[in-house]
């Protein structure tokens, strides 16, 4: 792509169709280009928007702290939907769309996680959610789970905020959920959450400027070029969780396995060597009796 698309962006994301999502936090711009470059649809807005994901390039979710709205645009990234959040709530700090009906908000103001239903205008449920909201950057819910992001951790509470699992992430940025995995996108890499255990590294280059995903590659951009990866490219690197159960051999090891006995098998080395050894020598000498004595001599001296 030209290089100039890719300068100055914030922000850029990937659908399963191969098409680039750039958002520029300078002229606060969200444009939508093909896997050839061409621009398919552009929006300017006048506030910083969060794209929460592109997955649905017929309903893309942009969320905004400082217009507290959110809105749905289709593939051509005209305005499909607008949801306004001032008349009905308090201060919403973050804002998840769980599908094409129903929102998460994060209501800084009476410390509550409220599920709404939008299409109806509605609230669903409210449960009181007293979690620092500070350096938020994104929010997910999930099978009653509910997953915060931060620039420096990710942390897993159930609906009750009863906190499961907490790790620490560089830069965080989004969530991304692909059927039952839940993704971390950062700044320079891409981690799968292991449920309770550990974030695993599957994807990143401490080089890339921003990194992203769909389900057939990993995306980045680095030095205002765009770079495509096959996801067997990528080697898993665990962040946290339990150690190998095969650890690796140390000096002291070695040592000692050298000072061993050697193993039936060189044992059987060293006999077929004797008996050819016999065998050439004198063909005739090379009777049963022989090869048993000569079978006796060297197992016991693999003994000593």
């Amino acid at each position: 792509m030209d290089t100039l698309k890719l300068k100055d962006a914030k922000d850029m994301l990937v659908d399963d169709y191969g098409n680039l999502y750039v958002y520029k936090n300078k002229e606060f711009s969200f444009t939508k280009y093909d896997s050839l470059g061409r621009q398919l649809g552009k929006m300017m807005l006048t506030v910083p928007y969060k794209v929460q994901t592109v997955q649905n390039p017929l309903s893309v979710p942009l969320f905004s702290e400082n217009a507290q709205e959110m809105k749905f645009v289709d593939q051509n990234l005209n305005e499909i939907q607008k949801v306004d959040f001032r008349q009905k709530f308090g201060f919403i700090k973050m804002a998840y769309a769980e599908d094409l009906q129903q929102i998460w908000l994060l209501d800084e103001s009476t410390k509550r996680l409220i599920q709404y239903n939008f299409r109806n205008d509605n609230t669903i449920n409210s449960y009181p959610f007293d979690a620092s909201f500070d350096d938020l950057t994104d929010l997910l819910v999930y099978e009653n789970k509910v997953y915060m992001l931060t620039r420096n951790h990710m942390r897993v509470f159930t609906l009750k905020f009863e906190k499961i699992f907490e790790a620490p992430v560089e830069n965080g940025k989004r969530f991304r959920r692909e059927n039952e995995a839940i993704l971390v996108i950062t700044d320079h890499s891409v981690l799968q959450y292991i449920p309770e255990k550990e974030m695993v590294k599957i994807f990143g280059d401490p080089e890339a400027r921003i990194v992203d995903k769909n389900t057939l590659s990993y995306f980045e951009i680095k030095a205002n070029n765009l770079y495509l990866y096959n996801l067997e490219q990528a080697q898993p690197e665990k962040l946290k969780g339990n150690p190998d159960p095969l650890p690796k051999a140390t000096e002291q090891d070695v040592e000692r396995s050298a000072e061993m006995p050697a193993e039936p098998d060189s044992q059987a080395q060293k006999l077929e060597q004797k008996t050819q050894e016999i065998e050439s020598k004198n063909p005739a000498e090379s009777s049963l009796q022989k090869i048993i004595e000569d079978r006796s001599e060297v197992q016991a001296a693999g003994t000593e």
